[in-house]
């Protein structure tokens, strides 16, 4: 089926999130008009980046409390569209009958509409490569439209953290099935591997995502990337060890402790100070830091200026597999960074 013409209807679910809230802007910037779905309309902290964007005084863009886990929530938003991505995180991969519910009843939403043609899942690169034997990836190399992760392996379960790329099959597969049967719209499926860019509203950095461990790290103000939330949120702010010093101190989401300098006072305790382990943390670090290359702008502190926040506009890497299907059939492509 064609893709929605200009100026036509698209629903966004998730639409606060940090990918959720660039479809929505990147679908106005090509002239959609613009349903964004949030749980709480009236929450500025969370949705408050989406009433100012183009559009939104226009009416071109126009916000819809949704409760994810309440079946009927969508239909009324829903009805009327020619689109819909489906950006929103379930609260629970883990248990599968609650993934199969939740598609279950956006599709009965879709199906009520009477007008959606085309639908736009979100999965992840999770469901074409999470292997618990990563032989399995010398075994299968080539990732097309038919590699899906080791399904027969018995370690692939809930409890060893296959949890995530179990459910978004799930809900691939789901929507992929229906789609098929309906033959009234499309659906495609995103299997996204890194989300980059800027970030347009402060609550997208809570538990340190990945976006915003990239966006300290271009800013140098951290040394290593480590789920630098969830060290603060689970281990109560206390530091984590890796056989040289203390790394990092997070509280909250904050590193407290630079990679950097601590390895340098781990070097200088060393009575020898070995010219080829000095070489070693030198090559460690650099190739962390921010790069001149190119394709990026030079590191504005190199000039002897203050460093910036990355400037708007779009997403600098959204890579991945991206599954196509059109009554049924299936395709993947891959884009490189």
């Amino acid at each position: 089926m064609a893709a929605p013409a200009k100026g036509a209807r698209v629903a966004v679910t998730g639409a606060a999130g940090f990918v959720g809230g660039w479809v929505v802007r990147l679908l106005l910037d090509k002239g959609y008009r613009v349903r964004a779905c949030v749980r709480d309309v009236d929450d500025d902290t969370r949705a408050g980046f989406l009433k100012v964007l183009p559009g939104h005084a226009s009416g071109r863009l126009t916000l819809h409390a949704a409760d994810l886990d309440r079946e009927g929530c969508y239909d009324a938003i829903f009805r009327g569209c020619d689109g819909v991505c489906h950006v929103a995180h379930v609260s629970d991969y883990d248990d599968a009958a609650y993934v199969q519910r939740v598609c279950d009843h956006i599709i009965a939403s879709i199906e009520k509409s009477g007008s959606v043609r085309r639908v736009v899942v979100t999965s992840s690169i999770a469901a074409v490569i999470s292997e618990m034997d990563l032989q399995e990836l010398v075994r299968r190399p080539i990732l097309d439209e038919d590699r899906y992760p080791d399904e027969t392996n018995p370690k692939r379960t809930v409890e060893r953290g296959q949890g995530y790329s179990m459910g978004k099959i799930i809900a691939q597969r789901v929507f992929t099935e229906a789609a098929a049967r309906s033959g009234k719209w499309d659906a495609i499926t995103c299997c996204p591997g890194d989300n980059v860019g800027p970030i347009q509203s402060a609550h997208q950095k809570d538990m340190g995502p990945w976006q915003h461990n990239i966006e300290r790290m271009l800013l140098g103000r951290v040394g290593q990337a480590d789920h630098a939330g969830h060290i603060g949120a689970e281990a109560g702010g206390h530091a984590r060890r890796r056989g040289v010093g203390e790394e990092r101190l997070s509280v909250g989401g904050e590193v407290g402790v630079d990679l950097r300098r601590e390895r340098r006072r781990h070097l200088e305790r060393r009575p020898d100070g070995p010219h080829q382990e000095r070489r070693r943390a030198a090559h460690h670090v650099q190739a962390r830091l921010p790069q001149e290359t190119p394709h990026r702008r030079p590191d504005r502190r190199s000039r002897g200026e203050a460093p910036a926040e990355a400037p708007w506009g779009e997403p600098l890497v959204i890579h991945g597999a991206r599954r196509v299907v059109e009554r049924g059939q299936l395709r993947v492509h891959f884009r490189g960074i």
